[in-house]
Parts: structure tokens; C-alpha cells; sequence
């Protein structure tokens, strides 16, 4: 009985009532953060095993530093790091921020900050979109996790164990070592697929590791789906001169979406993360090809950037220095888009979550996102990011 009763109560929470119509609406709401480096305590390494299918999260898996002596090596590699190019070998990556995040280092990451910071980034996480849904996200991207056991912590949190998210993470080569990840709740999400497409940046013929595209199809309350989350390079160096590694990031994107989108064109298509890039930069109007309206989707723009709006009216999700920027943005497909509620999903609000306690009220960073390092310094807060969301609603059959 308490079985049948939860899960009802559960159900409810799927729906909601327009206000205007009393009509019963389902909503589901598809949302990401960046988590600004998190990192677990243990200093560790990634550990490459390319006897195995380069598409198995097996052949590329970060141990504990510790733990290497145990693993088998062919070799002290020291070529490029990429999967073609380590097919048969077995060796091993060390990360720039390896043993940044211990108790020991400057940073004095001990177990107790660890646990405070996932529960701020689990209570936030648990709140996007519940204005509207009045429960948790069913889709959440994370943008800076250091691996797979972070994650699985975060989602062991008290605000986000009841919805029993799964996970979808692949290592990349990014020389600091933190990669992009998806979690979904199991029963409104089902995966199909998913993958890890790696973007090779070359300045005088010296790749410029980056976080890759992490591509997931599948199907959401049993409407065929894809996403793909992002974290473009910086702007490190400048914006114009970093600009070329963010246009060859878009360019691998667009390559993604127009795949998924070639094999079934009715898939629903969500791009998110951080593009490092505002809504009317190059890297997205010219490489991606987004649409900044509904009435500029065309068979040689269908993308729509949702942020776009939010962006004219002035609203930031971070400040680089000391000048507003979006970000952290949410591109769709243009079957997303809709005039009407209809019987399948479409975009009914977008926005930058922002309440009053992810925002610094004192000090030099006063207005800016209350995020969680300054420096070396563990301040108790967030992220240096405020996260986005997009809230679906279809017709209830």
C-alpha cells in the first residue's frame, strides 16, 4: 500500500495546471550547472587502457595516484593523447590539478568541505525548474566534475537521492582534468546511446587539450531526444585570440546535431553548457548557425538559442572580468518550438536560476554569482556560474 501511495504522490509531480485553461499539463524541466571544479579529495590520475573498446568508460577511468603502481603499463607515453592514437597501449595521463584539491595542498580540501559543497550544489541542482514542476529536473548536465565518483556522491545527496538519477560521464583529455557529465532520472529517461566526441585543437601543430562533446540520445517520457553538453575553451589569452578554439569546438557540435538530427528528423534536439561565448559571438552565429528568434529558423539555421531573449534584456549567468556575460546557454531544434501546447513537448520557460543566496551581496564581487573558491580559499558557496533550465510542457492524453 505505502508502495502504491508513493508512487502516485510521485506521479502528481509530473503534472501541472495552466493557469489560464485549468487544463492538466505534463512538464518536465532539462536544466545544467556548472560546478566549479569538483573535486573529490583523493589525488588521482587518469589510467588508460587501450586494449579495450574505445567506447567502453573502461578504457579511459581516473584511480587514485596510490593506486598506479598496481596497474599495468606498455609504456612512458608521450604522444598525443587521443583514442586512435592509444589503441593497444596501456598508460597513464597525470592531471594539472591533481594534487590541488587534498587536505595537504594550500587548499586544505578536506572531507567536511567536500560534503558541504555537495550538498549546496545538490540543493540547488534539486530547485531548477520547481517553480514551475514542483519537483526535481529530469535531465541535469554538470560541467566541471573531476569523475565518475564525484558524481555518484553528488546524487547520494538527501536533495536528489529520492529521484534515482543515472549517470553518463566520459574522462576527456583536458590537461586540468575535469569533464562534462549528464544524470537523468531513470524512470521518466531512458539512454539509447551515447558518446564522447573529442575536439582536436592545434596551435602550430601542439594540440590544445579540451573538454569534448558528450552526445546522449534517448527517450524522455517516450518522446525521442538528444542532448549535448558542452564546456568550450576559454577565453584565456583574450577574446579574439581564443575565439578559433571555440569556432572548432562549434564546429564539432553543429557536426553532432546535424548527425542525430540527419538520422530522425523528428528527435528533439537540446544543446547546453558553457560556451565561453555570448549568445551573438561568431563561434555560435556563424559556426553553429543558432537562430536568435523563431522567425530566423531556416533549413540553414535550425538551431534556436534560447538565451537569446534573456541576453537583450541585460541578464548574465557570470561576470568575466568585471563585464556580464551569458554564458551558459540552451540551444534547441526548431521542433521544440511551438505556438501552442500541443501533444508533445515544447519549450514553455527558459531561464538563469538566480535567487538571493546564489548571489554575493558584499564586497569587491558584490552582484556577482556566490561561488565557492576564492583562489585557494573554500568560501562556502556555490558555483561561479548561476545554472539555466528549460521547462517542457506537453498536453496530458
Amino acid at each position: 500500500m505505502k508502495k502504491i501511495i508513493s508512487f502516485v504522490f510521485v506521479m502528481l509531480f509530473c503534472y501541472t495546471y495552466a493557469q489560464q485553461t485549468g487544463q492538466l499539463r505534463k512538464v518536465a524541466t532539462v536544466g545544467f550547472m556548472n560546478v566549479e571544479n569538483l573535486f573529490d579529495t583523493i589525488p588521482s590520475a587518469d589510467y588508460i587502457d587501450g586494449t579495450l573498446d574505445v567506447h567502453n568508460p573502461a578504457f579511459h577511468r581516473s584511480v587514485p595516484i596510490d593506486s598506479l603502481k598496481y596497474l599495468e603499463t606498455t609504456e612512458d607515453y608521450r604522444g598525443e593523447w587521443s583514442n586512435e592514437a592509444l589503441i593497444g597501449k596501456k598508460v597513464i595521463r597525470h592531471q594539472i590539478l591533481a594534487d590541488d584539491f587534498t587536505a595537504n595542498s594550500s587548499k586544505n580540501w578536506n572531507s567536511k568541505n567536500y560534503n558541504h559543497k555537495l550538498g549546496n550544489l545538490a540543493k540547488v541542482i534539486s530547485e531548477l525548474g520547481a517553480k514551475y514542476t514542483n519537483t526535481a529536473p529530469v535531465i541535469v548536465g554538470l560541467i566541471e566534475v573531476e569523475n565518475r565518483q564525484v558524481i555518484e556522491d553528488l546524487i547520494k545527496q538527501p536533495a536528489l537521492a529520492k529521484y534515482d538519477y543515472g549517470i553518463i560521464h566520459y574522462n576527456s583529455f583536458d590537461a586540468r582534468g575535469i569533464d562534462v557529465a549528464l544524470i537523468y532520472q531513470k524512470r521518466r529517461f531512458t539512454p539509447t546511446n551515447s558518446l564522447k566526441k573529442e575536439i582536436k585543437i592545434y596551435n602550430e601543430e601542439k594540440r590544445s587539450y579540451t573538454r569534448g562533446v558528450l552526445t546522449v540520445t534517448g527517450f524522455l517520457d517516450n518522446e525521442k531526444v538528444a542532448f549535448f553538453m558542452n564546456h568550450w575553451p576559454s577565453r584565456s589569452g583574450g577574446e579574439a585570440r581564443s575565439l578559433p578554439k571555440r569556432n572548432a569546438a562549434a564546429v564539432v557540435l553543429k557536426q553532432q546535431m546535424d548527425s542525430v538530427r540527419l538520422a530522425d528528423p523528428t528527435t528533439k534536439l537540446f544543446a547546453m553548457g558553457d560556451f565561453n561565448d555570448d549568445p551573438i559571438s561568431s563561434s555560435l552565429k556563424n559556426y553553429l548557425k543558432t537562430a536568435l528568434t523563431p522567425k530566423d529558423l531556416s533549413p540553414e539555421t535550425p538551431y534556436l538559442n534560447l538565451m537569446y531573449p534573456l541576453f537583450k534584456k541585460g541578464v548574465a549567468s557570470l561576470a568575466y572580468q568585471d563585464a556580464p556575460n551569458l554564458f551558459d546557454q540552451i540551444i534547441v531544434s526548431g521542433n521544440v518550438i511551438a505556438d501552442k501546447v500541443g501533444q508533445d513537448y515544447s519549450v514553455y520557460k527558459t531561464e538563469i536560476y538566480a535567487p538571493a543566496y546564489l548571489i554575493n551581496r558584499e564586497g569587491n564581487w558584490k552582484g556577482y554569482p556566490l561561488r565557492s573558491w576564492n583562489g585557494d580559499k573554500y568560501t562556502g558557496g556555490y558555483s561561479d556560474h548561476f545554472p539555466a533550465f528549460v521547462v517542457l510542457q506537453r498536453e496530458v492524453k
